[in-house]
């Protein structure tokens, strides 16, 4: 097979007249530190001259704009690529001098035949689309990487998007992108698209049949990462389950419950179900039932309440507590206290409904309102005429029992 031309003659000419195994050392000692100067010495600088003087040249305009935002995105800058090629070009070049110098030029060209017959006959259409799929892929690789930072502006433009719906939609876009990319290097390199959707559409309604609760699941987690009905932090109750929600993700809801038990509810079940969330207003109103004695005046109670709540500090001022007589009790006359908190925990409620009944109680000490055990009155009444034992003796012998006597 007749390959390189006349330069490889050269080469032979000039290498292969070398008999001496010292001159053949010397040249090979050359050769490699000649490789080492040219590329790693050398080539470095003059590529970064290079890159200088282009950037002087179209300093402000839109080719500089573009080559910073490659360059940005991309895993090497230009200069590296342009630096590698050469490196590249003298290493190829190198061994095969020290290939000629060595009398080893029958072997390089016969593993070069070997490499070129197995190339198909359309070798440079193959090498067209894989130069195309190359440029696509970089594209891709590029594109992926600023949709990062497109996202996190937005992010940042819009104060209702959270941490976690950034994420969501960083990957959504990046996957998009990667779809779009994968149809376009499939077309280039002539694969049936139209065939291919066809089996696709096939497989997902198979995998829909065999997934419906996974895809319910997915489904409802994308509704409820936007249509936010809670976020990670805020203390919810989803049906019977009440805790702190610590986790959310595209097939289910974690939540910290007070026992430090984590409970995961499949999204497409919290997406059914009530959801209280107490946190999402910033303040929780708490309601206490307090019963004072009958013979105690309610108003003069109610005062008393509303003033040892307020003096409370865990309770906020706006809105203000209030204290309404609720009901009739079966031993008291029942009081409503109603006031709030804000930053809702569990650990705040409790401590605010601790300071409330114990300054409530040592209030209505210091005003002697009793606050009164459960009561039951008893009552009897004498025996009338509307009831008497029969006699027993009247009773065994069949006769009547005597009349009741009358004043």
């Amino acid at each position: 097979m007749q390959t390189p031309g006349s330069w490889v003659d050269a080469v032979e000419s000039t290498l292969g007249s070398v008999s001496t195994t010292e001159t053949r050392l010397a040249l090979t000692a050359g050769i490699l530190l000649g490789i080492f100067v040219v590329g790693w010495v050398l080539l470095p600088r003059v590529v970064a001259a290079l890159d200088r003087s282009l950037r002087d040249r179209v300093d402000g305009g839109f080719f500089d704009a573009t080559l910073t935002t490659v360059g940005r995105y991309a895993p090497a800058s230009g200069r590296q690529v342009v630096a590698g090629t050469f490196k590249l070009s003298l290493v190829v070049a190198g061994a095969f001098g020290l290939g000629v110098l060595w009398g080893a030029t029958d072997t390089l060209l016969a593993g070069w035949g070997l490499v070129a017959g197995t190339l198909p006959e359309n070798t440079a259409r193959v090498a067209g689309q894989l130069g195309v799929s190359l440029v696509v892929a970089f594209l891709a690789y590029v594109g992926t990487a600023a949709l990062t930072d497109i996202v996190d502006d937005f992010s940042e433009q819009a104060e209702w998007m959270t941490d976690h719906q950034e994420e969501i939609l960083l990957r959504v876009s990046q996957l998009s992108l990667l779809v779009v990319v994968g149809m376009v290097v499939l077309g280039v390199w002539g694969v049936n698209l139209a065939g291919l959707l066809v089996g696709a559409g096939f497989l997902g309604i198979v995998v829909g049949l065999a997934a419906r609760q996974t895809l319910s699941s997915l489904i409802a987690g994308f509704v409820l990462m936007f249509s936010r009905p809670f976020t990670i932090g805020d203390w919810v109750q989803v049906g019977d389950a009440e805790g702190i929600v610590t986790d959310i993700t595209i097939f289910n809801t974690r939540l910290e419950n007070f026992d430090g038990e984590y409970v995961i509810i499949p999204n497409d079940r919290v997406a059914d179900r009530a959801i209280v969330n107490r946190s999402q207003k910033g303040l929780l109103r708490i309601r206490i039932d307090v019963g004072i004695d009958y013979e105690a005046d309610p108003d003069h109670a109610r005062s008393v309440a509303l003033d040892a709540i307020g003096d409370c500090k865990e309770v906020v001022d706006a809105p203000p507590p209030q204290v309404f007589p609720k009901s009739f009790g079966d031993s008291a006359v029942v009081l409503e206290m109603r006031f709030w908190i804000d930053h809702p925990t569990p650990p705040r409620k409790w401590k605010a409904v601790s300071a409330v009944i114990t300054a409530v109680k040592s209030a209505f000490e210091d005003e002697a309102i009793k606050i009164p055990f459960p009561q039951r009155e008893l009552s009897g009444r004498a025996e009338t005429g509307g009831f008497q034992v029969r006699d027993s003796v009247a009773d065994a012998a069949g006769e009547p029992a005597p009349e009741p006597e009358t004043d």
